[in-house]
Order: structure tokens, then C-alpha cells, then sequence
């Protein structure tokens, strides 16, 4: 018997029955607790330190996001391998105790190890997010993958409303020996909470489990070369990542120089996206099972391209926060649709390591165009930059054309060699 055909449960069941799905979100707002917290305390308190320099505050995002890059990889072909229950409490825990133990150390004027923490966390969320992608797979019917990615970007959303004023609120509050504090214990309740998700499937014993590491990440990179739409996707995740990376960092002098407003009101632009993204989650999560994710991630990309060269080129305010919200609304279609293509076109044997090689794909070429940002702004007036952003997202958007009618294999065991497809 496969192990899919043994873990999914009935298509009529609800998702908030479903004991996986109930335990998964509640894990979820802890660590968002913990995640928002960190980020804002953190920047809050390295600004203060340093005097606002700007080298020690790009550094805190170098720790959070240079992990994801370098361990994905690593992390998606443990995950296979790893029981996933056992792999998400583990990771949840040490993060915990890393938390602490940089709590330690900042009690004896040792601030640099702030950055440790964002470092550790960053790292081990590189084992715990396949191993969650893993039971997705494994316990939510494939009818309802969609629906349930969508409920749980809506979480996401959420966090994004709240989570800058929920860490900012606890450093000036009560400081960053509190906030460190509120980290671990976020982190550790997560931990717990992971308790209640159901027994890890034990998989039939396959001769893959004597290979070698490396030889496992090959086939995880060979497993998506061979699948159109896993490969198809994968140039779409680079795409998407240059595009997203090279306005990062932007937003403050879209503020300043386009809106001519103060740095503050970037806040503004920030929570109606997050509102927005809350409203999309909940609509995609509606009209799940009639739109294919492969035109789902397609719509999404093609509206944020034209408001990212909207919101480039605009000096109107008003215009300015309707394209961000209508960009915060259908960016929930980019997430969902990318996160529900991973899941129905991969094998449960395989879904850490498809995971582990495309999320690099999109978060190093970030990372690489975040980098390059400062100085093209320097070279490139800041309208020329949201149109090469605008026009690449759109390219990413028309590459996905030619595999709108393809369909998902059936679940079959999962011990495939390759992905194939049914165009």
C-alpha cells in the first residue's frame, strides 16, 4: 500500500477537523509570534546600538536570508528522509534554545549575538518547512490542497497587519530582554503544539535509504528536470525572485521621491497590503477548486506586474494604495498557486527535496537583486527599475502559458524515478 493511499483522508472531510490541519495552524501563530517579534525587536535594537548604520542593519537581513539559500538544498533532502513530526518539534525546540542561549549572552553586554538568533531560526525553518510541506501531502486530500494553502496564507496575512506593530509594541515596551524572552517561549509552545499532530507514516523500506546524501540530492534535481511543470515552475521561481528582489528595498524611496511624503507613511503602504493579502487569501481559498494553480500563479503574476509598473510610475497617493492593495489581493495566488503546484505534481518520497531545490531558485536570485538594488538606483532613475521589475514579472507570468492544461498525475506510489505528466 502507498503511503499516500494510507494518509489521505476522505475529500468530504473539513480541514477544521482535519487533526493535521488544526495543529499545523496553531503552531503557525506561534511562530509568528515569535518570527515578528524577532525581526522588529531585533531591527529596533541594532538601530539603536549602532546609531542607525546602515551596513549593521542590511546585515540583519544577510542572516535571515542567506540560510534559506545555502541550507534549502541541504534541508529538503533531510526531510525526506526524516520522520516529519519528529523533524518539525526538533527544530521548533532547538530554535527555542538557541533563543535562550543568545538571552544569556546579551545579559553580558554581548548584543552582537542578536544576530545569531535570526541566523539559528533561519536555518533550521529550512528542515521544518519541507518536512510541513511533506505532511500536507500526506494528511489533506489533494482536492483540498488549494483550499487549505489558502486559509493558511490568510494566517500569514494576518501577521503581516500586526506583526511589525506586535514586535516594535514589546521592544519599547518592555525591551530586548523581554522580546528575546517572548521568542523562546513563542517557539517552545509551537514545539508543544506540534505534539498533537498525528503519528509520522511509516514508509515501506526502500533501498534509496542506504544512498548517500549527495546522491539523494541529485535525484531531487534530476526528479525536477524531468517534470515539465516542476521544471517549468522552477524558471518561474527565479523569474519571480529577481523581479520581487530588485524592488525590495525600494519601497521607501517610492514614499519619498514619488509620493513625497515622509518614511513613515511606508507603514501605510505596508498594512493595506497586508489587509489585502488577508482579503485574497480568504477569496482564493472560496474559488479554490475551480481555478487550475498553474492559472492561478499565472493571474497573479500577470496583475502584479501591472502594478508594480503601476505603482513605479505613480504620484498620486490615492492610486498608489489602490495598486497596492490590488497587488496585496492577488499575491496570495502567487504563494498558493506555486505551494499547491509543488504538492500535486511531486511524490510524497520526493516533496523536501523538490521543495529544497526550487525555494533556493527564488530566494537567491532575491537576495542577489536586493544586493544589486542600491546601486542601480544610483545608476537608474527609480521608474526605469519598477518597469524591468514590472516586465520580467510578466515574462515569468507568460512562461507558464504553455502548461495551463496540465494535469497532475494520479497518486500513485510514491517511489517514482521521475514526475510524469498528462498535458
Amino acid at each position: 500500500m502507498s503511503t499516500e493511499a494510507h494518509a489521505s483522508p476522505a475529500a468530504s472531510e473539513s480541514l477544521f477537523r482535519n487533526r493535521f490541519y488544526q495543529t499545523v495552524l496553531i503552531s503557525n501563530i506561534f511562530l509568528q509570534i515569535g518570527i515578528w517579534v524577532r525581526n522588529f525587536a531585533i531591527l529596533m535594537f541594532v538601530t539603536e546600538k549602532t546609531n542607525s548604520d546602515p551596513l549593521a542593519i542590511s546585515l540583519i537581513s544577510v542572516v535571515e536570508f542567506a540560510p534559506i539559500f545555502v541550507f534549502g538544498f541541504i534541508g529538503g533532502a533531510f526531510a525526506d528522509r526524516w520522520k516529519p513530526k519528529r523533524t518539525m518539534i526538533w527544530c521548533d525546540f532547538l530554535s527555542a534554545v538557541s533563543v535562550f542561549a543568545v538571552l544569556i549572552t546579551l545579559m553580558f553586554e554581548s548584543w552582537e549575538t542578536v544576530y545569531l538568533a535570526t541566523f539559528v531560526s533561519a536555518i533550521l525553518s529550512q528542515f521544518s518547512q519541507p518536512s510541513v510541506m511533506k505532511m500536507f501531502k500526506q494528511n489533506i486530500h489533494p482536492d483540498k490542497l488549494q483550499q487549505g494553502m489558502a486559509l493558511f496564507q490568510s494566517l500569514m496575512a494576518i501577521f503581516m497587519v500586526l506583526g511589525p506593530s506586535l514586535g516594535i509594541f514589546a521592544y519599547q515596551h518592555f525591551g530586548i530582554y523581554i522580546s528575546i524572552g517572548v521568542m523562546g517561549v513563542a517557539f517552545l509552545i509551537s514545539a508543544v503544539v506540534l505534539f498533537r499532530l498525528p503519528p509520522d507514516v511509516e514508509e515501506e523500506k526502500k533501498e534509496k535509504r542506504e544512498t548517500k546524501i549527495m546522491q539523494e540530492l541529485a535525484d531531487g534535481f534530476r526528479y525536477v528536470w524531468k517534470s515539465t511543470t516542476l521544471r517549468v515552475l522552477g524558471i518561474t521561481f527565479a523569474i519571480a525572485g529577481f523581479s520581487v528582489g530588485i524592488i525590495q528595498t525600494l519601497g521607501l524611496f517610492v514614499v519619498t521621491e514619488r509620493l513625497g511624503k515622509p518614511k513613515e507613511f511606508l507603514q501605510f503602504l505596508l498594512m493595506v497590503n497586508g489587509v489585502a493579502m488577508l482579503i485574497g487569501g480568504v477569496i482564493v481559498m472560496i474559488i479554490a477548486k475551480k481555478i487550475a494553480p498553474q492559472i492561478l500563479l499565472a493571474f497573479g503574476m500577470l496583475v502584479s506586474a501591472l502594478c508594480i509598473l503601476g505603482i513605479g510610475w505613480s504620484t498620486s497617493i490615492p492610486l498608489t494604495l489602490t495598486l497596492q492593495f490590488i497587488n496585496g489581493l492577488t499575491l496570495p495566488c502567487i504563494q498558493i498557486g506555486i505551494n499547491t503546484m509543488i504538492l500535486k505534481w511531486t511524490d510524497q518520497s520526493y516533496v523536501g527535496r523538490v521543495n529544497g531545490v526550487l525555494s533556493p531558485l527564488f530566494t537567491g536570485m532575491m537576495v542577489v537583486m536586493m544586493s544589486a538594488a542600491g546601486v542601480l538606483k544610483k545608476l537608474f532613475p527609480l521608474t526605469g527599475i519598477y518597469s524591468i521589475s514590472a516586465i520580467v514579472m510578466l515574462l515569468g507570468a507568460i512562461i507558464l502559458v504553455p502548461i495551463f492544461k496540465h494535469k497532475p498525475k494520479e497518486e500513485n506510489v510514491a517511489t517514482a524515478p521521475v514526475a510524469p505528466e498528462t498535458p
